[in-house]
């Protein structure tokens, strides 16, 4: 077939010309090409039509080798054997007569989800004992955190389980927390809230009833005001200063009523106290100068021994009570970038200082420890905290008397608040103080007016020879010289000044060190001063500074065998057993061990035994909760600790030099919580 136009043969292809382009759509098909073409199509449609049955089959067969590999949400069913961890924590009485949650004792607890209360009280107090040695025998019973007995779920007569408490809730398990309290201190409370009538009486050295310890007043408006009335409406008793004196107090009554009895029912002198310790000093103008100069002083006294009655634990406990110990804010460390992980932590928007620190480290690969925190991971990371603190640039002066300064680019990252709120929330949550501050920089945050700084503070070479200077100027003459040729450096500081006497050398220097340590980094303070509100422990820190300013500052005082040993409790075997008999023998080579550890520069010092036991390189002002413990290991030639618990586990060596070589390699090789 050719084509009509240019003559040039056509192919089998005859929509259009090969050579001239033009349609030839026109011509008719020989019956040769016809039945080609025709045999092309029905071999196309059979190969099409097998690769989709081919197709299709392998999708119906890739369908049900998935479809076997998962099951639906209505098929899948929770397994009722795999267990599930709640916190439980302990409970106690108070001074006061009221039950709280005592700080450190809360540990996860393994438990099947359908476990009754009984089953989870059993296993709670088998988990807590193991742990915490000073627990008391018992019985317990187990409460919700609102001090009710766990005994049925809360608006229902439904028996307690732990995953329909769960269900309840609305929690995880992991965020349920539970208290165990010992059963007489539950009823003694439970028979405290049922008495509707206290009485107290006058203490027995007390000639009769002080009326300053009661407002007797009588509002018309108010019926439930207390009405003092002293004489009662049955019966007019007369009462002499004699008689034993008690005041009634009715919940059901709408007034007081003074009534005598031979009897005593319970004596109470706290309000009284109160009174005398914290009342204003009222100086009548009658009476003369010397009554109200020793009415002063009997009140400066009341108060000043009421503060040494408190204790550095007693007044970290008490900042302690807003820590939530149903929510954490988590830590992630590298121990070998603890202020990087610092960072990031403390300036993440949903950190919150009052939730409970959760911390876990990690090694050099970036591999997650396998421990869970309940206390000794948090000293530990406390602990290497505050070391990498001190050495931070915003910190100058000699070891152990530093105050801070002037660094811009720390300014900017607001560096200084951070230092001051991790100072706060290590002492507060029972880590370590930092004990490196100046006392001078103390005082001056307490508002204090000491200041005792001497030119060995300053770490500025030039500055320090020019006030070594002033201070060693033999006449007049020299200190004006002195002055004249350095007065850039003293008219910065306001110092500046046309001596009169030599004597006024002394002066200058004191000024110029109170600037350079204070008053040039106002700002720096203030900043730092905002950090350590955190938790209201600059409050705390104004209030009561002769107690815990030894705390921040270096006292210079080394820790020492005796600390040590008194320090720790020994859980011995029992009396005349083989192993009570080895269990003294180690004992004797701790003791001298300690004493070796004490002599020696080298090697392993008493700070390495206490934070190879406890993560801490010296008591924390919170005090040591639990106790630290002694116990022994046979197995193992090397030591173990478990500084959750505070336990050190002293190997059975046949000698000393044994016990000692073995004790040496195992804490200087420990990393993390002291496993060798």
């Amino acid at each position: 077939m050719y084509c009509p136009f240019c003559g040039n043969t056509l192919g089998n292809s005859r929509s259009f010309c090969g050579c001239c382009g033009k349609s030839v759509q026109f011509l008719p098909q020989s019956p040769a090409e016809g039945n080609a073409e025709g045999e092309t199509s029905q071999a196309s449609s059979k190969s099409q039509s097998t690769t989709l049955k081919t197709f299709l089959e392998y999708k119906n067969i890739k369908t049900k080798e998935r479809s076997s590999c998962f099951l639906s949400k209505k098929n899948l069913k929770p397994d009722l054997n795999k267990q599930v961890q709640v916190n439980v924590g302990v409970i106690g009485r108070c001074v006061d007569g009221s039950l709280k949650p005592k700080r450190g004792k809360t540990l996860p607890v393994s438990v099947h989800p359908q476990c009754s209360a009984k089953e989870l009280l059993q296993a709670a107090q088998r988990k807590l004992k193991s742990f915490n040695k000073d627990m008391c025998e018992g019985p317990y019973i187990l409460l919700y955190p609102d001090g009710s007995e766990a005994n049925t779920i809360p608006g229902s007569e439904k028996p307690f389980t732990v995953a329909q408490y769960k269900t309840e809730i609305g929690k995880p398990y992991h965020r349920i927390t539970l208290f165990l309290c010992l059963q007489e201190d539950f009823e003694r409370q439970e028979n405290s809230d049922s008495e509707s009538e206290v009485f107290l009486k006058n203490q027995p050295g007390d000639s009769g009833f002080s009326m300053s310890d009661t407002i007797p007043t009588e509002t018309p408006g108010h019926t439930s005001t207390p009405v003092v009335d002293t004489k009662s409406k049955a019966d007019k008793t007369k009462y002499t200063e004699d008689d034993d004196l008690k005041l009634l107090i009715s919940d059901s009554e709408d007034k007081v009523v003074l009534t005598t009895g031979a009897a005593s029912i319970s004596e109470h002198n706290c309000y009284r106290e109160y009174t005398n310790m914290y009342a204003p000093v009222v100086i009548d103008d009658d009476d003369d100068g010397s009554s109200s100069s020793s009415a002063f002083e009997d009140n400066v006294v009341a108060i000043a021994t009421s503060e040494d009655r408190l204790s550095t634990s007693d007044i970290i406990e008490n900042l302690a009570h807003t820590i939530e110990t149903g929510s954490c804010s988590r830590f992630n460390i590298n121990r070998a970038d603890v202020w990087d992980g610092a960072l990031r932590a403390f300036k993440r928007t949903s950190y919150n200082p009052n939730s409970e620190m959760v911390v876990k480290f990690t090694d050099d690969a970036g591999c997650s420890e396998e421990a869970v925190d309940t206390g000794g991971p948090k000293r530990e990371f406390l602990t290497l905290l505050m070391d990498h603190l001190k050495d931070r640039h915003i910190f100058d002066g000699p070891s152990g008397r530093k105050y801070l300064t002037c660094d811009m680019t720390a300014a900017r990252e607001e560096e200084y608040y951070l230092a001051g709120r991790m100072i706060a929330v290590s002492v507060v949550h029972g880590g370590p103080a930092p004990r490196f501050l100046s006392r001078d920089l103390i005082d001056h945050i307490c508002n204090k007016p000491d200041f005792n700084a001497t030119i060995t503070d300053i770490t500025n070479n030039e500055i320090r020879k020019v006030l070594y200077e002033v201070e060693n100027a033999e006449s007049l003459d020299a200190l004006r010289t002195v002055m004249i040729r350095n007065s850039a450096m003293f008219q910065t500081a306001g110092c500046l000044r046309y001596a009169q006497t030599v004597e006024d050398r002394k002066t200058i220097v004191r000024d110029y060190l109170r600037w350079y340590i204070i008053f040039r980094n106002h700002f720096q303070i203030q900043r730092f001063k905002d950090g350590l509100a955190t938790l209201n422990l600059l409050n705390a820190l104004q209030q009561h500074t002769s107690v815990l300013a030894d705390y921040m500052c270096y006292s210079g005082k080394k820790m020492t065998a005796a600390d040590i040993e008194n320090l720790f409790g020994v859980e011995f075997s029992l009396a005349g057993s083989n192993r009570r008999r080895d269990e003294s023998r180690i004992m004797g080579y701790w003791a001298d061990y300690l004493m070796d550890c004490e002599e020696k520069n080298e090697g392993v010092s008493l700070e390495d035994i206490l934070m190879f036991a406890t993560g801490l390189r010296a008591l924390p002002p919170a005090g040591m909760q639990p106790r630290p413990s002694i116990d022994f290991i046979y197995n193992s030639t090397f030591p173990l600790s478990n500084t959750c618990g505070n336990v050190i586990r002293l190997p059975v060596s046949g000698s000393y030099e044994q016990f000692k070589t073995s004790m040496d390699f195992g804490i200087q090789n420990s990393p993390g919580f002291g496993q060798p």
